[in-house]
């Protein structure tokens, strides 16, 4: 195996096509297709499926993207680490957000880090914090915002915020004055039990509190669907399919349109904290710890201006 192989490959099963990944790539599509069969041959397993749609990965080629992936990812560090001792500010570093936060993070974050390191390539994912954690600890990201991480000695965290938690229904539109709705009600832990409620199944964080908060109350919640996307969740919210329970920052915009209304969970408050991580044996290189400051200075931002509301009061 080499570094190409690896490389044509990670593109053809990111793509699920030999002929999109060809035209990323800029070869053609029948060298390619022998680049690819060189290397099953090599390792003497099937990485591949075809199909007629494209291709999908089998269980050892799985395997192989996590660790093409990595390789890419070590090979462009080493690459930003040489370029950095020369004194040329240039490189790439990657971000992972978790959806919720992500929503209003991504655009500030990109539109200022590519401001101040125009020359650096930023490559931004997103998961959920225990995916965008596992892919820190491997090498795969360079820094994270984490939804309530667990102590690791392998990473260093910095706690960014406390964020309430609210119950998100379906909205009431927006008032003759244009405005939705200002008050806000509350609601206590024990009333989830009468919610139909759409959560992301275990171990999601925001699940993992819920469920917590409602035993310690001797609460059971009465999760009507399982859905791991927030985006999914929030459309069955606004069609009428039931509620959920997310941080304020997922829910801001569509508050203000009025698609949708929250409640304060009170007494006691299900609290989520915000951090940003990476890896302890990165902590000392310029491009994480630029990327780092950069969050931090645009969730204060955020913060500041309303939009991220570490209570959700709107």
């Amino acid at each position: 195996m080499d570094f190409r192989e690896m490389r044509y490959f990670a593109q053809v099963a990111t793509a699920g096509s030999f002929s999109l990944a060809a035209k990323e790539l800029r070869v053609a599509q029948p060298a390619l297709s022998r680049q690819i069969r060189k290397l099953e041959q090599e390792l003497g397993v099937d990485l591949l499926v075809r199909h007629g749609r494209g291709v999908r990965l089998t269980d050892a080629g799985s395997i192989l993207l996590e660790r093409a992936e990595q390789m890419i990812h070590l090979l462009r560090s080493t690459g930003d680490e040489v370029r950095a001792s020369a004194n040329t500010v240039s490189g790439h570093v990657s971000l992972g957000l978790p959806p919720a936060a992500g929503l209003l993070l991504a655009s500030p974050i990109v539109r200022a880090f590519q401001r101040d390191w125009p020359h650096v390539a930023l490559h931004v994912r997103d998961g959920i914090s225990n995916l965008l954690q596992e892919w820190l600890l491997d090498g795969r990201l360079d820094v994270a915002v984490l939804y309530n991480p667990p102590p690791m000695e392998a990473l260093e965290s910095e706690i960014i915020m406390h964020e309430h938690m609210v119950v998100v229904e379906q909205g009431d539109g927006l008032l003759k004055s244009g405005r939705p709705r200002s008050k806000v009600s509350a609601c206590r832990i024990r009333d989830l039990a009468d919610m139909p409620l759409i959560m992301p199944g275990l171990p999601h964080n925001n699940r993992r509190i819920a469920e917590q908060a409602a035993i310690q109350h001797g609460v059971r919640l009465r999760v009507k669907l399982e859905v791991d996307s927030v985006t999914l969740t929030k459309a069955m919210v606004k069609n009428g399919l039931g509620c959920t329970i997310l941080a304020y920052a997922a829910v801001h915009d569509e508050v203000l349109r009025g698609e949708l209304k929250v409640r304060v969970i009170e007494r006691p408050a299900l609290v989520s904290t915000v951090a940003v991580a990476t890896l302890r044996e990165r902590r000392r290189q310029k491009l994480p710890n630029e990327l780092r400051r950069t969050i931090i200075a645009e969730v204060n931002k955020l913060v500041s201006s309303g939009r991220w509301r570490r209570f959700a009061t709107p």
